[in-house]
């Protein structure tokens, strides 16, 4: 029988405005935080360091991209922005805790369609951070180009963009991210490249393509544009593992660990967290990752000091994009 015919359907909590957020695996699984469907004790990942910090500015965009674990459109506003006091918070208690976090990162929804995006930048740069920023390099970004060279000059190599640019050829990209959506990535990824950017791009690994041919692929077009990116250099083109709802995947045990010669220290719920706000809310939250943003099953506490406790890796994600895919959001 097909997957579709023996898997149980299940929507993601909080996702009920959007019927599309569904995901299906075998009846049981992903039920119980403790212990697989197979009554085996489910793989957990504590705290080790909190090496980056995400922000979710909102998971409203431009764009409503088929292949988005978010659902990110003009529409979901399911996680409102985020205030630049309410980063400026958290900020603070990295700094009093001594966290010694490195890293701070901001993904959406298009980031800079966030109105305080760009104070939320300054901060956190100003207190001597790396800082990353998730974008689609289209229209709203642009509107912000004087501020981004800004910035730049300021603070040079410690703001970096990534892009994301589904695949090499036209016609694959705007097949998830919609027509007319090509063009405007390049000319803004060519924008950020000639003025001096830290830079890199985001791909997808779909189809089966082999990543050398991938790599070469994206090379080729960077090449033609102008841009200024050699995808062989480590952590400038990160293809990323697509996250199908439609497979049946495995839910990972204590004993995976030994068995697919991985360490839940590896893990990015081992160094980082997501600080995410609810539509309605009167706080933000933070959640385990950025890939679990709905899940109230999976909120950590209101501080970070809260989320200092272990994560039960108890959702498809967990496994298909960390475990078995071997990728992190920070690259």
């Amino acid at each position: 029988m097909s997957t579709h015919q023996t898997a149980t359907e299940i929507q993601d909590p909080g996702a009920q405005e959007s019927p599309q957020a569904r995901y299906f695996f075998a009846p049981g699984k992903f039920q119980d935080p403790q212990t697989t469907a197979a009554g085996e004790p489910r793989a957990r990942v504590g705290l080790q360091r909190l090496e980056t910090l995400w922000f979710c500015t909102g998971t409203l965009c431009n764009l409503q991209c088929r292949n988005c674990y978010i659902e990110s459109s003009p529409r979901n506003d399911r996680l409102v922005y985020l205030s630049a006091a309410e980063v400026a918070g958290y900020l603070d208690e990295i700094e009093q805790a001594s966290l010694g976090t490195h890293t701070i990162a901001f993904t959406g929804g298009e980031p800079f369609m966030n109105p305080d995006t760009i104070p939320m930048l300054e901060d956190a740069l100003e207190r001597g951070f790396h800082t990353l920023v998730l974008t689609n390099a289209m229209r709203p970004m642009m509107k912000v180009s004087g501020d981004l060279l800004r910035l730049r000059e300021r603070f040079e190599g410690a703001l970096r963009l990534r892009v994301s640019a589904d695949h090499y050829r036209q016609e694959c990209h705007e097949a998830q991210r919609g027509p007319r959506s090509w063009g405007p990535m390049l000319r803004g990824l060519q924008w950020l490249t000639d003025n001096g950017f830290n830079v890199d791009v985001a791909g997808r690994q779909a189809g089966g393509e082999p990543e050398p041919q991938m790599r070469a692929g994206y090379q080729r077009l960077f090449e033609a544009h102008g841009i200024a990116i050699d995808t062989e250099e480590p952590g400038r083109l990160i293809l990323f593992p697509e996250m199908d709802r439609h497979l049946d995947v495995p839910e990972i045990s204590e004993s995976c660990w030994a068995k697919l010669g991985r360490s839940p220290d590896e893990m990015m719920c081992a160094t980082s967290r997501m600080v995410v706000k609810r539509k309605g809310a009167e706080r933000p939250v933070v959640v385990p990752c950025t890939l679990l943003p709905y899940e109230p099953d999976l909120e950590l506490g209101l501080t970070l000091a809260e989320s200092f406790q272990e994560v039960a890796l108890n959702h498809p994600h967990c496994a298909q994009f960390c475990v078995l895919g071997g990728a992190s959001c920070s690259g």
